[in-house]
């Protein structure tokens, strides 16, 4: 049965969807032997796809991973400058890319999968799944620095951020842990709104997405996600109650 082609490459590993139409508009998808504009289709069981030249081969079994990525590595399937990138430590004989990214200073929970529809639900922003995060910041935030993260701050391109959940979760020796809750990812949001209201922000390990949260992974261990977590993702999120899952922070020795 014919389909538009960004699904098919999405569904073989070749990144979200959005990642599938731009491989089509650079020109580097051919069908038959000929180059294709977006939009596209082809049956997957009759037509010959290619991507640089290379056949596509469908997958049969997508595969969903949860990882702790560590401080350091790079949230890529490939690193053209040689650093490390989250791919390079899980040990799984497919194509993964991961899906929810971290910049490489962050740490915490992020996906691998070779399920391109599955990373499109995650990242459109539609579907709002809930992200939380354990923030360090170098000082005690006031309730006015609390109030401008609730209610959203204009970054320095002018977007304005959704409103967020935010509490004290624990006061150390140097800073202050919080409880952060967004329902958008965009680059290096956190770290921005702590410049923007005058709390620099040490460190950022995400805890949850949706309804799977980090558990008992150490930085670099991985796990397979279960069916029904793979089940809950794909759905719209709703209301849950993040308290619920707020982990045990301890202070520093």
């Amino acid at each position: 049965m014919e389909e538009r082609v960004q699904k098919i490459l999405a569904r073989a590993g070749y990144g979200s969807r959005r990642q599938c139409e731009a491989l089509i508009l650079q020109g580097r998808v051919k069908v038959n032997g000929l180059t294709i504009r977006l939009g596209a289709k082809a049956d997957p069981q009759k037509d010959k796809i290619v991507v640089d030249d290379q056949p596509v081969a469908i997958k049969t079994q997508n595969i969903y991973i949860a990882l702790n990525k560590p401080r350091g590595v790079l949230s890529a399937a490939f690193s053209p400058e040689g650093m490390k990138t989250v791919c390079d430590l899980v040990e799984v004989e497919a194509r993964l890319f991961p899906v929810g990214r971290l910049d490489v200073d962050s740490e915490g929970l992020i996906f691998l999968t070779n399920d391109g529809e599955f990373a499109n639900l995650l990242t459109h922003p539609r579907y709002g799944h809930e992200k939380e995060y354990r923030v360090l910041v170098a000082k005690r935030p006031d309730e006015d620095q609390l109030k401008a993260w609730r209610r959203g701050i204009v970054l320095s391109d002018g977007y304005r951020t959704q409103p967020a959940e935010v509490e004290i979760a624990t006061t150390m020796p140097k800073g202050v842990w919080l409880r952060v809750v967004l329902r958008e990812g965009r680059k290096r949001q956190i770290r921005e709104m702590g410049a923007l209201t005058g709390l620099p922000v040490l460190r950022i390990i995400r805890t949850r997405i949706g309804e799977v949260t980090l558990g008992n992974l150490k930085p670099g261990q991985w796990r397979y996600l279960t069916p029904s977590e793979v089940k809950k993702l794909k759905k719209p999120p709703q209301s849950i109650s993040a308290q619920k899952h707020l982990p045990k922070l301890r202070k520093a020795e």
